[in-house]
């Protein structure tokens, strides 16, 4: 429920979020901040900064977030099973399944889907995310490995940390990509304007590793395998899209409207690592889903 805070005389020159956590106590200050970074919060019917210096005599109003369960709860959900071991379960996550829960999201997750069918995860990343090593976005498809001890999770944890885990997408991007094979290594940072983004714009960005090769030229369209040596929030996404070829169907990055997709164009496709317990290599492959393959045999059939 919206909430509606008059500012007076005693509150000049306090910050926005600070002025916010003495009117609101019930809820702590980086939540707060964290809804001003969404737009949740309005000073005079305009969004601001949490650093935003309250003069006394604003008209501040809240939109808070629904709050996330403090526990993942089990459901009963259908998981597709890739590879699965005492250590370690492979999935092939759907495209618009999240993968564990968070603001608006508290069902329906992979998280619930897996604790129905294995019961216990790693509890390393806490209660709302079990087994949680690595993610992919709610609308990218494929491949993900979740920890079932902590053992496994440290150990998984280590390899992706240190490069060691192969990663390759299978990418739809928008126009023809000169370069056949290339890399794009422009830092990632969080977009400070628009709070859903990244953006390679920023000097303070993170190092980040992109390689690709066009598999496949279309009129308007360049089908890729990408290999990942980082794991950047949005990493594929941003990186094509600061290059002007955003992922086809990626309306955040900037892409137009792809009809009859409903999501964009981007797969996990193969995952590469080592076992926690043999240290052997487990390797897992994930077709392309339906709704992609489709796309692909429209555009072949429309050279």
């Amino acid at each position: 429920m919206k909430t509606a805070i008059s500012a007076g005389p005693q509150d000049n020159g306090k910050r926005l979020d600070a002025f916010l956590h003495e009117r609101l106590p019930e809820f702590s200050r980086s939540r707060l901040q964290s809804w001003i970074k969404e737009g949740r919060v309005l000073v005079n019917d305009a969004s601001a900064r949490a650093s935003y210096l309250i003069r006394g005599a604003e008209k501040v109003s809240v939109n808070p977030a629904e709050l996330p369960q403090l526990k993942a709860q089990a459901e009963d959900l259908p998981v597709k099973i890739l590879y699965q071991d005492d250590d370690v379960v492979v999935v092939d996550k759907p495209a618009g399944t999240v993968v564990h829960a968070g603001a608006g999201h508290g069902s329906g997750t992979l998280v619930n889907a897996l604790l129905h069918h294995f019961r216990s995860l790693s509890t390393i990343n806490g209660d709302l995310r079990p087994g949680i090593v690595h993610r992919l976005d709610r609308e990218t498809s494929g491949v993900l490995a979740v920890a079932r001890t902590d053992r496994a999770h440290q150990s998984l944890a280590r390899q992706f940390h240190d490069r060691q885990v192969e990663k390759i997408y299978l990418a739809l991007v928008n126009g023809q990509i000169k370069t056949k094979r290339g890399r794009i290594t422009a830092p990632i940072a969080r977009d400070p304007v628009r709070r859903t983004r990244m953006t390679t714009k920023l000097a303070s960005g993170r190092s980040a590793l992109t390689e690709y090769e066009v598999l496949e030229e279309f009129k308007n369209a360049s089908y890729l395998r990408v290999r990942i040596g980082t794991g950047r929030t949005h990493q594929i996404r941003v990186h094509f899209a600061s290059i002007g070829h955003p992922i086809v169907g990626d309306r955040l990055y900037g892409a137009p409207p792809q009809g009859g997709l409903g999501r964009f164009f981007l797969h996990a496709h193969y995952l590469a690592f080592h076992s926690p317990s043999t240290g052997g290599r487990i390797a897992v492959e994930s077709p392309l889903p339906p709704d992609l393959l489709h796309l692909l045999s429209t555009l072949r059939q429309n050279r």
